[in-house]
């Protein structure tokens, strides 16, 4: 019976650990605070590198207590996190790299509000 409840515990932990982000995350997406919205850094906005990391914050506590990656051994863990630890960095910056670019190509013939 102890354990369930430690279960059961662990289960709201986590989900008001998501429930903050999340909310941080809609506040800050309403808000957006000038400061974090006009910093430029590594080709976007300091507000986009904050959901950025809220994001994957989400996504460790979501496949580790949900998916229960966090029962299984240590060589299965690091088959699945560190493939996703060298990717996911990679791929946005890339992106990032690319959408500056982007921006930089065709700003002459757009006419950008923000």
């Amino acid at each position: 019976m102890g354990n369930e409840a430690a279960h059961k515990a662990i289960i709201w932990k986590v989900f008001g650990i998501l429930s903050v982000i999340t909310l941080v995350e809609v506040v800050l997406g309403i808000v957006k605070p000038d400061f974090l919205f006009r910093t430029q850094f590594l080709g976007t906005s300091l507000l986009n590198q904050l959901f950025l990391i809220l994001t994957l914050v989400k996504a460790y506590y979501i496949v580790w207590y949900f998916m229960h990656l966090g029962d299984e051994n240590k060589s299965f863990k690091y088959s699945i996190v560190l493939p996703l630890v060298i990717l996911i960095p990679y791929l946005a910056t890339l992106l990032m790299i690319e959408g500056d670019y982007v921006f930089d190509a065709v700003a002459a013939y757009t006419n950008w509000k923000y």
